[in-house]
């Protein structure tokens, strides 16, 4: 294994580094070779609580602090992150499985976000009214106070870093949960944090679901930002409805590419292969893994589906030579071997993967080969389920109407994918697709446009200014005189 050197110092409190409460920690190892890197605190109740008491009692300071002065805080960071880029990378790449250079693009990303945040944040304005003369009526736009930022793996770094930065320029504190399966850089986080912040502005915690639960349902916590499955977000929801808080979700997706037969077979494969994240090992909510092909031109997507898959070269994440890592841990990788066993249990057609490439290499990770099934029926569990891993599924469709009620018949709606020449054609599918993200014959995303999921998907928009004013409270005030 290349060199690894990341020893935590513990949570990050108040400015200050300590064990969890009751001595208890967690175990990180690297997904693509079983050994260890780390132990974290399994930070608790006592720890929540602690950490959002200083929250608590920073934000009576930070909320006061001068715009311009908040901004060059998140430039501060965003600065080290920069220097420290590839450090940071490796870190990820390491922890959570994912190619090092996918992890650098999400350095670059967190660093933009930061610096993007940092420049609007002076665009958070009120409004007046007049209503007659000696009478004026006015807004104003506050922060919350303490808000709990609860990260998925798939972005450790990313989400700790670049999510922190709309509620920071709004003036509010944090308190980031960073993920049990790959919590180490969240920690170098916090070490990049030290000399930036006033002491309790930024805090950060290893844990488990016990951590964040109690993280939710604290008292003093008024805002909630989670990103991660469906089935955590409603629980999330849920508990956080008895203090009516308010809450933004980023969730899960089952995202269809629709492939119409004016397009370009090998593009069109090219586009779904980008689409579907493999970097990340499919390990994303935005994910293209529905792949809707015209009949008239299935065979020749199809062949070229394959031959892109099996291009990618699979193996240790943090050498450059490798763009597909291992699933994130045991759990996962049980999952997607789950997925695959069910899709061919239900007749559909395994063209390509289906488990663990040979080679030592693979023998002590969680590895699985990119995976392409044809033949999937609409209530196939594979057709239905967010799979989270490089598992892609192919449906032939002749009827647009009837393609359509497919793509949208799922509780999931956050991207979807179109690739025609035909504008008009391009235009409809895009307004009767459900949801939040549509691309057309591209890939990626952009700074300042919002993004968010549909139905099931999510709540709120990130990415862009709405995200900065979800970290606000409107104030009126009604002045006479």
């Amino acid at each position: 294994m290349s060199t690894f050197n990341f020893t935590p110092k513990g949570l990050y409190i108040g400015g200050k580094w300590s064990p969890s409460s009751s001595g208890k920690t967690l175990v990180s190892h690297n997904p693509a070779t079983g050994e260890l890197l780390g132990e974290v605190p399994l930070a608790g109740e006592e720890d929540v609580n602690r950490a959002v008491a200083t929250a608590k009692q920073a934000f009576a300071q930070w909320r006061n602090v001068p715009s311009v002065e908040r901004a060059q805080c998140l430039e501060q960071l965003a600065g080290r992150i920069l220097e420290h880029t590839e450090e940071l990378a490796l870190m990820d790449a390491f922890d959570s499985g994912n190619a090092v250079a996918g992890m650098r693009a999400d350095m670059k990303i967190s660093v933009d976000s930061l610096r993007y945040f940092a420049a609007l944040l002076r665009e958070v304005k009120g409004e007046t009214l007049i209503n007659g003369p000696r009478h004026l009526n006015l807004t104003m736009r506050q922060p919350f106070g303490v808000v709990a930022k609860i990260n998925p793996f798939n972005h450790p770094f990313r989400f700790c870093a670049d999510k922190v930065a709309a509620p920071l320029a709004a003036g509010n504190c944090v308190v980031v949960k960073q993920p049990e399966q790959a919590p180490l850089s969240g920690l170098r986080f916090g070490e990049l944090c030290e000399g930036i912040f006033p002491d309790g502005v930024v805090n950060v915690l290893t844990g488990d679901a016990e951590a964040g639960s109690t993280l939710v349902r604290h008292p003093d916590v008024h805002r909630i930002a989670f990103i991660g499955s469906v089935e955590t977000g409603r629980i999330i929801a849920t508990e956080a409805a008895a203090g009516l808080k308010k809450v933004s979700l980023e969730l899960g997706g089952k995202n269809p590419i629709i492939i119409f037969p004016d397009a370009d077979p090998q593009q069109a494969a090219r586009m779904a292969i980008k689409g579907m994240n493999m970097n990340r090992q499919g390990q994303s909510c935005s994910s293209t893994s529905r792949v809707f092909v015209h009949r008239s031109i299935h065979d020749e997507v199809v062949g070229h589906l394959v031959a892109e898959a099996e291009k990618l070269p699979v193996g240790f994440p943090w050498m450059e030579e490798y763009e597909v890592g291992p699933i994130v841990s045991q759990e996962q990788f049980d999952r997607v071997m789950g997925y695959i066993a069910s899709g061919r249990e239900e007749g559909a057609q395994l063209l390509t993967g289906g488990g663990k490439p040979e080679g030592e290499m693979y023998e002590r990770g969680f590895f699985v080969s990119p995976t392409v099934f044809d033949g999937v029926e609409p209530h196939m569990q594979i057709a239905r389920e967010e799979i989270f891993g490089p598992v892609m599924s192919v449906f032939t469709w002749d009827d647009y109407e009837t393609m359509i009620g497919h793509a949208n018949e799922l509780i999931y709606g956050l991207t979807a994918a179109i690739v025609t020449n035909d504008l008009a054609q391009a235009m409809e599918t895009a307004q009767r697709v459900e949801a939040g993200y549509v691309w057309v014959n591209t890939n990626g995303r952009y700074l300042g446009a919002p993004y968010g999921g549909w139905k099931q998907s999510g709540i709120g928009q990130e990415e862009c200014f709405e995200e900065l004013l979800s970290y606000t409270q409107i104030k009126n005030i009604n002045l006479g005189w």
